[in-house]
């Protein structure tokens, strides 16, 4: 009898966890602490809609919304406007993302692309300095960094296109959670302690999230009021304020002129945002990815996010083999080898389509997939960096052409997912990038810029391979994010997933799919189990769970070489039970443990 891999690992621990608000210090003297805190519970199972978020506040905005009325859409912008308070070293509406929406009467999927954008005056030389490539640290503590913010567009196109409820409405929660304040956990501070340094480089900064130039202490309560008046100014004026008025003035300015202490000595590279940019800015509705896995079809966001197309491109390679039977060994050998061939392929070919070529249609082709799936053998491994191949011209296990090494890319973001009690469904992961973003505060309005530039190609990776990731006007950085839906034959909604965690992301998306799909896991089970992240590298990332068991050995004997990650990503999840229950998942341990509400809650 077979033993599911994930079954099995869902058992071992995951270290480097982070405490949870439960096992929070007393709050600090002369701070408020009556204030409720919803509980975090990783499963929910209910009727009437479900949220699943990293935060319980956040989950509990979107649930307030649904249970007014509202549907999944304007949930799921209520969910985020309050993870912008929350988590607002992962997300807000100085960053951007990707926004998958299913609509339950036409049974169809739709996609938004809210990525942020370089400024109109970017070339390909954004990020060099004498002919070289900035340090990277230099870049992401720079106005240099700051690509045009896509997430308020976002919020406004989906409320107008699928919507019940006007913007003001939906960031009620948000503005209360940030005017009342919300409590201070470990992971808020170990996070604000790892970008303790560059904060203090910036007054607006430190005065937020260092007060007294001291850290948050774990049991306080953390107000926003700055932030609060933000939301209320986007709820009166709309997303205008900030791509046509005031909010878009001081953004600029910042941008431009980044507001450093002059004690600091720390030399803060301006960046080139101006009003034309902000202008200029639209997010993309567009058509999602698709390809079909076990008899259903998988849907995730096309580029310029390289998620759609890499996730799909390895459920394709995975097709032709049969998982459910595969031993813990080979299940995890057959998942890393697909995802080092879908990574050498994205690297090579997904950019913005605005400006490059890519052909998505070709790379999520099974006769594509098949091509490279015979790469794949039982009792070997591939070397890294794995030369891509060519989708429009498939040659059967071809390993001919240059190999580039996978970029870097920040791994902090944050994920909803949503549905409501007519089925509709969404899957939202938002960023500001690094955590912390770009560690400057827009003055006066409470809210952190991205670095999100940073995704870009610095440089081509390799000088001899075309690199479709390289800066240029308007243009977009690839992207990771991987929101995914998946349907049955009927278009009715299985399950909708997706992560934070940089180019961890896809790898995420894609083995907590298999472990549900494939080896029977309960979803949060599958989220829950630990993570192996291949890139494309000379080594596999492992996260303790898997680091630690004889599964490393065994896998170490056909050649895989890996190394230890403490933690790879923080999936959340919304599940359609047979008997119309939803069912919400989150972490049970990564990032101090998820969110998962319903509605109506049915055992």
């Amino acid at each position: 009898m077979r033993r599911p891999v994930a079954r099995n690992l869902a058992v071992l621990a995951v270290s480097a966890a982070v405490v949870s608000v439960g096992a929070a210090a007393p709050p600090s003297a002369g701070t408020a602490s009556s204030r409720a805190t919803p509980a975090k519970v990783p499963v929910a199972v209910g009727y009437g809609g479900a949220v699943a978020s990293v935060d319980a506040d956040a989950s509990a905005a979107g649930i307030e919304v649904l249970k007014k009325g509202g549907n999944a859409v304007d949930a799921a912008v209520a969910t985020a406007a309050a993870l912008g308070v929350t988590e607002p070293y992962s997300s807000g509406v100085g960053g951007g993302g990707y926004f998958v929406y299913y609509d339950a009467k036409s049974r169809t999927v739709h996609t938004i692309d809210g990525r942020e954008t370089a400024p109109l005056t970017a070339d390909s030389g954004l990020f060099l300095e004498n002919g070289r490539p900035l340090a990277f640290a230099d870049a992401v503590t720079s106005g240099l960094s700051v690509g045009t913010p896509g997430t308020p567009a976002t919020w406004q196109t989906a409320l107008d296109s699928w919507g019940s409820k006007p913007l003001g409405s939906v960031l009620k929660p948000a503005e209360r959670i940030a005017r009342d304040g919300f409590t201070v956990d470990a992971t808020f501070r170990s996070q604000t302690e790892s970008n303790q340094a560059r904060f203090k480089n910036f007054p607006d900064t430190a005065k937020l999230f260092l007060p007294g130039g001291s850290l948050p202490v774990v049991g306080s309560i953390f107000t926003n009021p700055d932030l609060a008046k933000t939301y209320e100014e986007l709820g009166k004026k709309g997303v205008g304020a900030i791509y046509h008025g005031d909010l878009g003035e001081d953004i600029v300015a910042t941008v431009n002129k980044p507001p450093v202490d002059p004690a600091s000595g720390y030399d803060a590279r301006p960046g080139k945002l101006s009003s034309k940019d902000l202008a200029a800015y639209r997010a993309k509705r567009q058509a999602p990815t698709e390809t079909s896995y076990r008899g259903r079809k998988v849907y995730s966001i096309a580029p310029s996010s390289s998620g759609g197309t890499t996730v799909g491109e390895a459920l394709n390679i995975l097709e032709k083999t049969d998982l459910s039977k595969a031993s813990d060994v080979q299940y995890l050998h057959h998942y890393i080898e697909a995802s080092r061939i879908a990574f050498a392929d994205r690297g090579r070919w997904v950019g913005d389509p605005a400006f490059e070529d890519v052909p998505t249609k070709e790379l999520l082709s099974q006769k594509y997939a098949d091509s490279r799936a015979c790469l794949i053998k039982d009792d070997a491994v591939l070397t890294s960096p794995l030369a891509p191949g060519d989708p429009r011209r498939p040659a059967a296990c071809s390993t001919g052409g240059t190999a580039a090494p996978t970029t870097y890319e920040g791994e902090n973001t944050t994920h909803l997912t949503v549905a409501d009690k007519w089925g509709n469904v969404v899957s939202y992961t938002l960023t500001i990038e690094q955590t912390g973003g770009s560690g400057i505060t827009v003055p006066g309005r409470g809210f952190l810029l991205n670095n999100e530039l940073t995704d870009f190609s610095f440089t081509p990776a390799n000088p001899a391979v075309h690199d479709p990731n390289l800066p240029g006007p308007g243009k977009r950085p690839r992207s990771s994010i991987s929101p995914t839906i998946v349907l049955d034959r009927h278009n009715q909604p299985v399950v909708a997933l997706g992560s934070p965690g940089g180019a961890t992301i896809i790898t995420t998306v894609l083995q907590t799919l298999t472990e549900f799909l494939d080896r029977g896991l309960p979803l949060v089970d599958a989220i829950a189990a630990p993570r192996a992240s291949q890139r494309n590298a000379a080594q596999t990332e492992l996260e303790p769970g898997l680091y630690d068991s004889d599964l490393r050995t065994r896998l170490e004997a056909l050649g895989h070489s890996f190394k230890l990650n403490p933690e790879i990503g923080a999936a959340t999840g919304v599940q359609r039970l047979p008997d119309g229950r939803w069912l919400a998942a989150a972490e049970k341990v990564r990032r101090g443990g998820g969110s998962a509400m319903v509605v109506r809650p049915a055992s």
